[in-house]
């Protein structure tokens, strides 16, 4: 452990000279694939003259490791040669590490301050919800709701009631909801037990980003959105303003794993009142 006064906001520039500094008679170096291990891992990788392998899914032996490519839709293993490697890490792919580990916490030297960056401010969001990244339920909205009154309107009474993280698209982050909800593949990789996302017609940056979730259902009043189209949906609700209609998807999960599925609403508008009825409908099946 390093303490110093310049570590205090943990810039990148600092935290990267910090890790070269240790890194000799160390073969791995990684670090989660957070907006943090984002920002320094690159710089450590740079440092050391090394390839950096990013977003890794699973290991296969000291030296060769999975990673998704083209938006998650392909896996490929990959073999480093680098006397040391620099590894970013999906942690939504591995089973939480239990309590009761014996890592020693050693003091080292701390290294000079850079200099070349500093934090002017912060702006946290406080919320009695769940951390969207490793919430274990999700509620979703995209394009589709429209506006943030309906997204909120909509989706919070469902989020209250599962006690789920809320989460987003890009374009309804673009729109009309905080970039700290945008789940995707230039957002949060998610995988939870309960993925709803509502008003997302299913973009394969999007998909990227929440396609491990363990069940995924998809409502929509268009029955050929690509949600569906990509075979990734468990459940589906399509419905209009005169019906609503429950189907199963690919695999039959028992009733009792719900819970653990996604909710998917489509890209076109579904009307306030049909979202209601799936609402009522999921409410009273599930909760």
């Amino acid at each position: 452990m390093a303490d110093a006064p310049h570590y205090a906001d943990q810039t990148a520039e600092n935290l990267a000279a910090l890790i070269v500094a240790l890194a000799d008679g160390y073969s791995h170096i990684l670090a989660a694939a957070t907006s943090t291990g984002k920002n320094t891992l690159p710089r450590v990788a740079a440092l050391l003259d090394v390839a950096q392998l990013s977003d890794i899914v699973a290991v296969a032996s000291a030296d060769t490791f999975v990673r998704p490519v083209y938006a998650a839709n392909v896996l490929a293993t990959v073999q480093s040669l680098d006397p040391i490697k620099v590894i970013s890490v999906r942690g939504t792919a591995f089973e939480a590490v239990g309590d009761g580990g014996n890592a020693v916490v050693e003091p080292v030297p701390a290294c000079p301050d850079l200099g070349l960056a500093r934090v002017s401010g912060r702006e946290l969001v406080k919320s009695e919800r769940p951390e969207l990244a490793t919430a274990k339920i999700i509620v979703s909205g995209g394009r589709g709701l429209g506006n943030g009154d309906n997204y909120r309107a909509l989706l919070e009474p469902l989020a209250d009631k599962l006690g789920a993280a809320l989460g987003a698209s890009r374009a309804a982050v673009d729109a009309f909801v905080s970039n700290d909800y945008q789940v995707g593949q230039t957002g949060k990789i998610v995988a939870p037990q309960l993925y709803i996302a509502v008003g997302i017609s299913g973009a394969i940056q999007h998909l990227a980003g929440m396609k491990d979730s363990k069940v995924i259902v998809a409502i929509n009043k268009d029955a050929d959105a690509p949600i569906f189209r990509w075979r990734i949906t468990d459940w589906s609700v399509t419905c209009s303003r005169a019906s609503l209609n429950w189907s199963r998807h690919w695999v039959d999960p028992p009733a009792a794993s719900w819970r653990c599925g996604v909710l998917v609403i489509g890209s076109a508008v579904c009307s306030v009142r049909c979202w209601r009825r799936a609402r009522d409908f999921l409410s009273d099946r599930f909760c």
